[in-house]
């Protein structure tokens, strides 16, 4: 039986309206990261915008662009399958995950036996866009974010493996720096199959991309297909920064959320409404006038969950629109220019997220922003690949 309740919508191939939410699809355990022949860039193509743009928005040549780079020896061919551990850094923030080919290819029958659990829901058809992309480039050209606690035994492992001279080793356009390690040792390869096998993930980023890998399975089945390319990143060893994203309610007043019933708002400072925000205190502006929102959170709900399911639905008019903002500067900015109200958001804790996906629940769009991520085309996978 499918879980029902708040923040429960539809699974992604249940019939729907074409402007449905749905959830991704449902991956069974074990978690299993399987080797691959990885493809990079040259370091000199990575980090640029130019490149980013190329994959993100590909037209009906980009196969054709790639074997041009390729041709131009812009392409770095690993030739032996291999697990690969990628550090970066960026913003004096280090970053450690294990790259691999997730194994997509048996569907959950219990939510117990979900190996990866998404939090936000997905739109199908940006979903089916990206799986068109993908099959015209022939390429899952940038991993999916997974992120759990890792166990003790993988985490010891890849410490062994940071030991070793790295396989790629650079700083991209951008300014990341990034080091790679192949791990293709049986013994080592079998270790981290057994210690991962039990372990659930969480989406971080790529949730769409996650679905256009089931889509690409259904359209064309095959062994390239049945796998998706990931990058796992243990929280427990090389956290990653887990932000708000702050919301502008188009058209809406302060007074119009002094309305509703479902918070304490008390009118004050700037100063002082920033301050007080935590998990159960919202700040909220009109760009001159500032309140806080004070919640009241049942076991395990997030704030923005009572935003979206509890005081946005008690206005007496819907917000014109819904702006989403990952800094309080660009929130404000949107304000000076058009009316509405700012709703600044607490960063989200990372266990709160996990034990809300666990439950089968899903947060709003655009809940939560964990960062850095990696630059596009450190490590690149061949549909051929199977």
């Amino acid at each position: 039986m499918p879980p029902q309740g708040p923040g429960v919508v539809a699974p992604y191939d249940a019939p729907m309206d074409v402007d449905a939410v749905v959830t991704p699809p449902r991956v069974s355990r074990p978690l299993r990261l399987l080797p691959f022949r990885g493809l990079s860039l040259a370091a000199t193509r990575i980090g640029d915008a130019a490149s980013a743009r190329a994959f993100a928005r590909p037209y009906g040549d980009v196969g054709e662009r790639f074997r041009r780079l390729e041709g131009r020896g812009q392409v770095i061919h690993d030739d032996t399958p291999a697990l690969y551990l990628h550090e970066y850094a960026a913003g004096g923030i280090i970053v450690r995950g294990l790259v691999g080919a997730l194994d997509i290819s048996r569907p959950a029958a219990t939510w117990e036996d979900v190996a990866v659990l998404p939090h936000e829901g997905i739109h199908p058809a940006q979903a089916d866009e990206l799986a068109h992309r993908m099959a015209q480039m022939e390429l899952n050209p940038a991993p999916i974010l997974l992120v759990h606690r890792g166990p003790a035994r993988a985490r010891d492992l890849l410490e062994q493996v940071q030991t070793r001279t790295p396989y790629l080793d650079f700083t991209d356009r951008g300014r990341q720096q990034h080091r790679v390690w192949a791990i293709r040792d049986p013994a080592e390869l079998a270790t981290l199959e057994a210690a991962l096998a039990p372990c659930r993930a969480l989406i971080a980023d790529g949730h769409h991309r996650f679905a256009a890998y089931h889509r690409l399975r259904q359209d064309d089945p095959g062994p390239g297909t049945d796998l998706g390319l990931a990058m796992l990143v243990d929280q427990t060893d090389t956290p990653l920064f887990l932000g708000a994203i702050h919301r502008v309610l188009g058209g809406v007043t302060l007074d119009a959320l002094r309305e509703t019933s479902r918070a304490a708002f008390d009118e004050t400072t700037a100063e002082a409404a920033v301050a007080a925000l935590r998990p159960d205190v919202l700040a909220a502006t009109d760009g001159r006038r500032w309140a806080t929102l004070r919640l009241t959170l049942a076991t395990d709900q997030a704030a923005v969950e009572v935003l979206h399911e509890e005081l946005i639905p008690l206005l007496k008019r819907a917000p014109r629109t819904i702006g989403h903002h990952h800094t309080v500067e660009d929130a404000l900015a949107a304000v000076a220019r058009r009316p509405g109200v700012a709703v600044l958001m607490p960063a989200p804790d990372f266990g709160l997220v996990v034990r809300i996906a666990a439950a089968a629940r899903l947060l709003p769009e655009k809940a939560t922003s964990f960062q850095p991520k990696p630059s596009v085309g450190v490590l690149i996978r061949s549909l051929r690949d199977g």
